[in-house]
């Protein structure tokens, strides 16, 4: 199967090199070509535009920033849809809106091609490991026949439902990842507080009924001030803000999701837009 692949950031490039690991042959644009000289010099094979990367593969992949960037490089005349061949497959793995899956879905469809909506978590660490989780949304006859495809980048693969569904239960797991990163930082404050060296106690609180993957994974790097991105802040308040979106369109209010947000907000207007979650814990060291 020939994959071409949209997206080689942070988690996009890993992914990337764990498909070819498993022996897909993988194609891939960027719209810096210096960004990916990485992958060049491993002998990915670089196509100067979208209408060229589409010629000639099974799959599409993509792993973008925001829902415009997704409704853009879908659907403008010269990107994937309007130049794709039908009874092929397009799997974006942007957290995105799911309105915006199913609009996808629903065009696609009318071209006779496929789409799967595909989110990921696990951040850098999963991507590297290739064990990241993947909510996949669209027919299931589709996600079967892509499931090598999701073993070669994911540990967890679970399919939810119909269009739109991976985006929905990734979007849950945003509110999750919120209530977790907060707590953690909540607990180091305290500790920190009352002279206690919270370094003495990340392995006991994670290993505890108050671990979490945040306590485990992210404490150690904001208590060593490493604030390198394996999720960036901008994109998590964008994945924050659309869960609020969706949640009110259907009448229910997220008290919780709505003051981390605006505590990430507001460290997003302090100039950390482009650092790593864990570096919400200078909310907090530097407010209290």
């Amino acid at each position: 199967m020939k994959i071409g692949f949209i997206g080689a950031g942070v988690m996009g490039k890993h992914m990337i090199r764990n498909l070819a690991k498993c022996g897909f042959l993988v194609n891939v644009y960027a719209r810096n070509m210096d960004s990916v000289q990485d992958l060049i010099t491993e002998g990915f094979i670089f196509k100067e535009s979208i209408k060229e990367l589409v010629r000639n593969v099974d799959v599409v992949i993509t792993i973008v920033g925001y829902p415009s960037d997704v409704e853009e490089v879908y659907l403008d005349h010269d990107k994937i849809i309007p130049n794709f061949d039908s009874d092929k497959i397009i799997i974006d793995m942007t957290t995105s809106s799911p309105t915006l899956a199913k609009k996808i879905y629903a065009i696609a469809k009318e071209k006779g091609i496929s789409s799967l909506d595909a989110p990921v978590t696990g951040g850098d660490l999963g991507a590297v490991k290739g064990e990241l989780t993947i909510f996949v949304g669209g027919d299931y006859e589709i996600y079967e026949k892509c499931l090598p495809v999701f073993k070669a980048m994911g540990k967890v693969i679970q399919y939810v439902g119909d269009s739109g569904s991976g985006q929905h239960a990734k979007l849950a797991n945003q509110i999750a990842i919120a209530g977790a990163i907060s707590g953690m930082c909540e607990t180091i404050t305290y500790a920190i507080k009352n002279n206690i060296d919270p370094k003495l106690l990340i392995n006991v609180w994670g290993s505890g009924s108050a671990g979490s993957w945040q306590m485990v994974n992210m404490a150690p790097r904001a208590l060593a001030n490493d604030y390198a991105p394996g999720f960036f802040i901008k994109h998590f308040i964008k994945d924050m803000n659309l869960a609020i979106n969706e949640s009110e369109s259907k009448g229910v209010k997220l008290k919780m999701l709505h003051t981390v947000r605006d505590m990430f907000q507001e460290l997003s207007d302090r100039g950390y837009s482009e650092m790593g979650t864990q570096a919400i814990i200078d909310y907090y060291i530097k407010e209290s």
